[in-house]
């Protein structure tokens, strides 16, 4: 979008979400002399990154750990927050076929749990599609299969990728896991349970910050200081239309408490679901423009927040569950994530959480039902007794996730070529782009709204986390997180091919049999021309190793061709030697890079 030139008049700001995006874009106009008016339709701030309050327990929405490769993030957490963050340690298991593994995975766990035979199927079907993979990676099923084989797909990935997402997995699209995820392969994955690299990858941290009362800690303190610094975040405040004069946004129409309002500015930033600010535009939208919006979908999810009568259940901070006997998808365990989030000692508090679509049977089901549901789950998946569950609520939080179906990125291409021709208006956060990020991205998507729009700068919002050509790793043995890490950047997503520049071994070959035949040849050459009786006596020693050679005239010939043959079988052995070392390097570098994206796989679904 083209954003407005500064002059002397004065800017009013309109962000329209209280989530992570709108919230820093909102905390970083304040910072920079330009106080907003920040919408946000829900009760409280944060988005998906809320914290919901029950009797006391306080409920993470989904689990969000604190870690960042990008600095102004992690700078602006620790300035609003400072020592109010928790070192967490990471503890994750998937549950499958009534049985825990460890994530991730470790041998004998592994071996135990899927038994010898299993384990070898596995093996045989990942070099079945290795050997005879999909051509075509059009698909999430054909993009893990290519990867893991169609054995270990249907083992771990398939039913919890179907809980998450609501649709096959041979219609979502490949390229969400291409976006998210590089490069994954079952030989890392095994690589990895065995070998421990002196650095550690980023994502598979062990320990993470965390804020002691959960990330709803932040974005209340970050809406705190926009209203100390003149700006204002307004709470049930639903934008329900977005005016505008040809491309120029003139301003928004806010219900709230059943009264609508009409607000004016003169830049806007919007992380509200981009369907929805399609259709609430005034005057409508083309018709193509709407009928895409028509056609971008979202999956839900929500929350059954059980309190459970026993002080220490399990030690995980969530449970994958990849069963599909039982509804729930991923079970969160509050209390160790902060135990200030357990305001009693004595008691534990659960996180069942259930992804659907909003309107379905889930989602509209009784609270009370849904409590009773989950407190069957838990019991039977063997987590908690049934008994033990004295209380529960239910949080859902729609348009969670951005759906990569079939079909997605055609419409999406609809949307964003009008919405771009907006002059004065910025869509931020994974809503807002319509592509599933995490936090620190979707706060970066809003920083660089503000420096477009005050600092003049040209940032391409829909860029921020769609090219990650790198991986990074925490240097050093120590696997804390905090604001002084160094970081390593390793090339993962690039051949070896593109990294190592081989040595072709009949070309250097030749070209060392070349030197080695001329300098014979020359010193050959200069002792005959000196002639005397003791010519080349040392030189001659030669003979000895090369039968025929003397230093003579022919011996000149001679010497040429011995030379020449020695020089390249020598020069094909250092060059064979070279690219082995360093194909070695580079498999071992690129191996702790790759590493970590088994992990991705499930932290990113």
């Amino acid at each position: 979008m083209a954003t407005p030139s500064p002059d002397s008049s004065p800017r009013r700001f309109v962000v329209v979400g209280g989530g992570p995006a709108g919230l820093t874009a909102g905390y970083k106009l304040a910072q920079a002399g330009h106080p907003p008016v920040v919408f946000e339709k829900d009760h409280t701030v944060g988005g998906i990154s809320r914290t919901e309050q029950y009797k006391g327990f306080h409920f993470d929405m989904g689990g969000h750990r604190f870690f960042t490769k990008a600095p102004e993030v992690d700078e602006m957490w620790h300035e609003v927050l400072t020592d109010e963050f928790l070192q967490r340690p990471r503890l994750s298991r998937i549950f499958y076929k009534k049985k825990f593994f460890h994530y991730p995975l470790q041998p004998l766990n592994a071996l135990a749990g899927l038994g010898v035979v299993q384990s070898i199927l596995i093996g045989c079907s990942y070099v079945r599609w290795k050997l005879f993979p999909y051509k075509v990676e059009e698909t999430f099923e054909q993009w893990v299969t290519n990867r893991f084989g169609k054995r270990l797909f249907l083992t771990f990935f398939k039913t919890y990728t179907e809980k998450v997402w609501g649709i096959s997995c041979s219609e979502l699209k490949a390229e969400w896991a291409a976006q998210r995820i590089k490069d994954l392969s079952l030989r890392t994955a095994v690589m990895s349970m065995f070998f421990k690299p002196k650095n550690t990858i980023k994502t598979l941290i062990e320990q993470f910050d965390y804020p002691r009362q959960g990330p709803g800690m932040m974005w209340k303190a970050v809406a705190r200081i926009i209203g100390e610094h003149g700006g204002s975040v307004e709470m049930h405040a639903d934008v329900v239309k977005v005016h505008r004069d040809g491309m120029h946004v003139t301003g928004v129409t806010v219900a709230q408490d059943g009264v609508e309002t009409r607000h004016e500015g003169t830049d806007f930033i919007s992380s509200m679901p981009i369907p929805e600010l399609v259709k609430k535009l005034d005057p409508p939208a083309p018709d193509e423009v709407l009928t895409a919006a028509d056609n971008l979908s979202h999956r839900d999810f929500l929350t059954v927040c059980l309190i459970v009568d026993e002080p220490d259940l399990f030690p995980d901070n969530w449970i994958y569950i990849h069963d599909d006997s039982v509804h729930v998808g991923r079970i969160q365990n509050f209390k160790n994530w902060s135990p200030d989030m357990v305001p009693d000692a004595s008691k534990t508090s659960l996180g069942m959480e259930y992804f659907c679509n909003e309107g379905d049977e889930l989602w509209t089901m009784d609270d009370a039902d849904l409590v009773a549901l989950a407190r069957e789950e838990i019991a039977q998946i063997g987590l908690a007794k049934k008994e033990d569950v004295n209380d529960g609520c239910v949080f859902r939080v729609p348009k969670s996730y951005p759906v990569y179906d079939a079909d997605y990125g055609d419409h999406l291409a609809v949307i964003r070529e009008y919405v771009d021709r907006l002059e004065n208006l910025q869509t931020i956060g994974r809503n807002g782009l319509h592509r599933y990020n995490n936090q620190d991205h979707a706060m970066l998507t809003g920083m660089y709204a503000v420096r477009n729009a005050v600092g003049g700068e040209e940032h391409d919002l829909w860029a921020v986390n769609t090219e990650q050509e790198y991986h990074e790793e925490v240097e050093g043995e120590e696997q804390t997180p905090g604001r002084n890490k160094r970081f390593v950047e390793v090339p993962v997503d690039v051949g070896l091919s593109d990294v190592l520049q081989s040595l072709d071994r009949v070309a250097f070959g030749a070209a060392a049999g070349a030197v080695c035949g001329l300098s014979l040849l020359l010193m050959t050459g200069i002792l005959v021309a000196q002639g005397g009786p003791n010519t080349g006596a040392t030189l001659g020693l030669l003979r000895n190793y090369l039968p025929g050679y003397e230093v003579t005239t022919p011996g000149i010939l001679i010497g040429l061709v011995y030379g020449c043959l020695i020089g390249f079988v020598l020069g094909w052995l250092a060059a064979l030697v070279r690219n082995g070392v360093w194909f070695l390097y580079f498999a071992i570098v690129r191996r702790r890079a790759e590493r970590g994206f088994l992990q991705d796989l499930l932290d990113y679904i």
